[in-house]
């Protein structure tokens, strides 16, 4: 695998509708999924994959990130999902998503089975990553392991609608807090822990998706909150609420300039005066400075932000 891209807006494609596959095409996200599970009914999964594969091949994606996301491993179609994308798409296909992953055995499993297929045709083995999402009660308990269980993992994403369920948590509406609960964020736990075990491990963190999807300022309210604590991105299941993805989880371009002007200062002063902390007006800048611009610089970048002072 190489270095891991930006995940800012990651749109859902029902992997069975060719009609939204070509609408996908000219989306600004930074990725895509065609998916092959929940936005699929049982009879429709052989054809989809095929569709899948059809539309992995024709292209015209850009530079968006390219995965399949598969049926969970305790389904009858996970193994055939996967045969079928990587023989017949592999070559452009980047990722696989995980669903409902409740162990690091799940993670072995889908490891040991594109390496096999990637041996078999001629692929280049690794290269293709894999995505974990956390779905239940298990799959938080487990998520270190879950985190550490391939090199081929990029990213852990968190999948609210099936965790509210696997809590018997009281709400019928996804990403909102639920009735009753005026204490705080009910999710806050769930999602610092899917965090603090990605960044263990090199990995990302994506929020999962929004169900509202023409109530803009809802979207925008939850995407707020997983990106103030570092997540990298949210699924997105509307055109609606790509711009509103692609803004939230960028900095702004004041932040973005501050941290560019924070980097040179720094590395001036260490490089060049030879002192390990630096006046920049005001603000005393030492080593955690540093660390905390690399990772907004970072991420203006992989925006596509340019200084502007």
């Amino acid at each position: 695998m190489g270095e891991l891209r930006s995940r800012r807006s990651v749109l859902a494609v029902p992997g069975s509708n060719p009609r939204f596959v070509e609408k996908a095409r000219g989306l600004d996200v930074d990725a895509f999924f065609l998916d092959l599970e929940d936005a699929v009914a049982p009879l429709e999964k052989e054809a989809a994959r095929e569709n899948v594969v059809r539309a992995l091949n024709d292209g015209g994606w850009g530079r968006k990130l390219r995965s399949v996301r598969v049926n969970d491993v305790s389904t009858a179609w996970a193994y055939r999902d996967v045969i079928a994308v990587v023989e017949g798409a592999g070559a452009a296909l980047d990722c696989l998503v995980l669903p409902k992953v409740t162990s690091a055995r799940d993670v072995h499993w889908l490891d040991t089975l594109l390496t096999q297929i990637e041996r078999a045709v001629g692929l280049e083995v690794g290269r293709i990553g894999i995505e974990a999402q956390i779905e239940d009660a298990r799959g938080l308990t487990n998520v270190d392991a879950i985190a550490a269980a391939s090199p081929r993992l990029e990213s852990l994403v968190y999948g609210p609608a099936d965790f509210m369920a696997s809590l018997n948590m009281k709400s019928l509406v996804v990403g909102e807090q639920p009735p009753g609960y005026d204490t705080g964020d009910a999710y806050h736990h769930v999602l610092m822990r899917i965090l603090t075990a990605a960044r263990a491990h090199g990995l990302q963190a994506v929020d999962g998706p929004h169900l509202q999807i023409r109530d803009v300022d809802a979207f925008r309210r939850s995407a707020s909150r997983t990106a103030a604590l570092g997540f990298d991105g949210k699924w997105v299941l509307h055109p609606l609420q790509v711009e509103a993805a692609n803004e939230v989880y960028a900095p702004t371009q004041e932040d973005y300039d501050h941290a560019e002007l924070i980097l040179d200062a720094y590395e001036h002063a260490t490089t060049v005066d030879r002192r390990g902390a630096v006046m920049l007006g005001d603000e005393m800048l030492d080593e955690a400075s540093r660390k905390m611009a690399l990772v907004v610089a970072g991420k203006g970048r992989a925006a596509g932000l340019r200084r502007t002072s």
